[in-house]
């Protein structure tokens, strides 16, 4: 059946007393594009209360965790509602695929969708049918990002206007609240569907039969397949009371007594599509292959430093060259900023570390000590110390400000490749051809009252990547590592516990550099299978892919005011990447 000239309902998934609900195509995309198709009785819906009600939609579908409404319109004596088709798994296949959801789960579940359900209430929207086929995982872990509310079709306005005689019954009856049932929907008959659902999840027992008729009570406790915190009982109980007196009565009031912080749903993010901006010449026959990259803390200036035993400078508002820096007598493989932006520490394959005062591009000191290449630098948060990995498997901690070696850390079984501080400065990550990650811990070099006590202690080692670990990096919150391997995978590990969170497939040679962008929502990797990849962290997707160099890219930077991305290649060029808005 065809409606609207455009729109080809394939499948009825979904029927009500007043709504049906098809999935369908829109035949007027090329190649046609997936849709959710709401056909509304009349009634149920004035043309009015419909333009209401589509207006509300239209506000509200802008932002994450809810679905695009697409297109509205009125035809043969219904009105119709076209959504966005969310690819992914509902709620209630997934407990039938996984079994029953732990206590972990259940807590997570309510993080992510109170917010959302506090956000439809803002706007005067009770969504009248939660219940798991309506909350679908697009994929990964339950997070914000993955989990999607559907079915707009149901949802009720409330209006100064509202006809409170003539309220037709929507959602379903085994989720449905008392009140709700009798056509007198609140608020929080949205909370009553939210707490059936999570018992449902914990028992996989049909909601019908948690229900002690005979008592006029929930029995859902006497089914759970494990035992769950008292704090989570009660708050269950409470979203559950048949007396709407006895209920939580607002999103907020559940938010509060959980302890979260408020979030609503973000602004969705648009397709964006990358492109390079500009490829730096400078004096470009003396460019030679880029190894090292690092931008300025007040995002002005680009560092590069290459096979041609020099770093330079590069104003990256005017992309013109600013100075070489000249010094090493071996390619330079490592460049950093000190966190105030008035150093530049640079390493090199001459076994050396100089430190250079950015104002007058001269040289402070030389830093010996390494009997191998030294592949990574960096500076801790602080600026006070200087970390150092090398290929002769240690790690040396310089005071930056004397000079001085203050400890050399041993462990690893081969050459180190790279070192990263976490944010918090306490603790510094390195990668190894040993194939691990080992996480040091710092404490007695950031804690004042343990200055004259300098030392290090080993808080763990990772396993998992099958080759050579060649890039580290921590999210801006500290509770995140990624690693990138010979193995050409990226590994997110959980800090806390050095858990392993998930491995990201898709570069097709080996992963040689990592970063965040400052805001932590995205991890770029950079590969010898000269691309670029953009992932994003809360789902693990791969977003984007650029291409563009014609060699290796060794190197990458993000500016952490425009959150632009530089690149530096084997093929001798600087790339510097940044987004455009595309169309959905």
């Amino acid at each position: 059946m065809l409606i609207h000239k455009r729109y080809r309902l394939q499948k009825l998934i979904g029927k009500g007393g007043f709504c049906q609900t098809f999935l369908a195509v829109d035949e007027s995309q090329n190649p046609p594009v997936k849709c959710i198709v709401q056909q509304l009785s009349s009634q149920c819906q004035t043309p009015e209360s419909f333009t209401e009600k589509v207006q509300k939609l239209q506000i509200i579908s802008q932002y994450s965790q809810i679905p695009d409404l697409i297109d509205h319109f009125s035809e043969s004596s219904y009105f119709y509602l076209v959504q966005e088709f969310i690819p992914g798994t509902n709620l209630a296949n997934l407990i039938e695929q996984q079994g029953t959801f732990t206590e972990v789960q259940i807590w997570q579940l309510l993080k992510c969708l109170l917010p959302v359900i506090k956000f439809f209430h803002d706007y005067q929207i009770i969504h009248q049918d939660i219940k798991p086929e309506n909350i679908i995982l697009k994929s990964g872990d339950l997070c914000a990002e993955s989990l999607i509310l559907v079915d707009l079709g149901s949802a009720k306005i409330i209006s100064e206007h509202e006809n409170l005689t003539n309220n037709p019954i929507f959602g379903s009856p085994e989720y449905t609240a008392p009140e709700q049932a009798q056509g007198k929907a609140v608020f929080a008959s949205d909370l009553y569907s939210l707490g059936v659902t999570c018992i449902y999840l914990l028992t996989q027992i049909p909601p019908f039969d948690l229900f002690d008729i005979a008592n006029n009570t929930w029995a859902w406790r006497e089914y759970l397949h494990t035992e769950i915190s008292e704090t989570l009982t009660n708050i269950l109980d409470k979203l559950i009371q048949n007396d709407l007196a006895q209920r939580f009565q607002t999103a907020d009031e559940v938010i509060k007594f959980m302890g979260m912080k408020i979030q609503n749903p973000k602004p969705k993010i648009q397709n964006l599509q990358w492109e390079c901006l500009h490829t730096f010449t400078g004096n470009i026959s003396s460019l030679n292959s880029i190894n090292t990259l690092a931008i300025s803390p007040d995002g002005q200036t680009l560092a590069s430093g290459d096979d041609n035993k020099t770093i330079k400078l590069w104003d990256l508002k005017t992309q013109q060259l600013l100075a070489d820096i000249v010094g090493h007598n071996q390619p330079v493989t490592s460049v950093a900023f000190s966190p105030d932006g008035q150093i530049l520490a640079s390493a090199s394959d001459d076994k050396t570390i100089k430190l250079w005062q950015i104002s007058s591009l001269k040289e402070i000191c030389t830093l010996t000590g390494h009997n191998h290449f030294i592949k990574s630098l960096a500076f801790s948060p602080d600026g006070q110390l200087l970390a150092s990995g090398s290929w002769d498997k240690t790690i040396k901690i310089w005071d930056v400000k004397t000079g001085q070696e203050i400890s050399t850390l041993t462990g690893h079984q081969l050459k180190i490749h790279a070192i990263a501080f976490s944010p918090q400065g306490n603790i510094l990550a390195s990668g190894s051809s040993d194939r691990t990650i080992r996480l040091w811990s710092l404490q007695n070099f950031t804690n004042p009252e343990l200055k004259n006590h300098p030392g290090h202690k080993l808080l763990g080692t990772l396993a998992g990547h099958t080759w050579a670990v060649l890039a580290v990096a921590f999210s801006p919150d500290g509770q995140i590592l990624a690693t990138g391997s010979d193995d050409n995978t990226i590994k997110l590990w959980e800090v806390n516990t050095g858990q392993l969170i998930s491995t990201l497939v898709g570069h097709s040679w080996s992963v040689v550099a990592l970063a965040f962008t400052p805001d932590g929502e995205t991890l770029i990797s950079a590969s010898w299978d000269q691309t670029i990849k953009l992932w994003r962290v809360s789902t693990k997707a791969e977003i984007a892919t650029l291409c563009g160099h014609g060699d290796s890219v060794n190197t990458i930077a993000v500016n952490p005011v425009d959150q632009l991305i530089a690149s530096g290649s084997r093929d001798k060029t600087i790339k510097l990447w940044g987004s455009v808005i595309g169309d959905w």
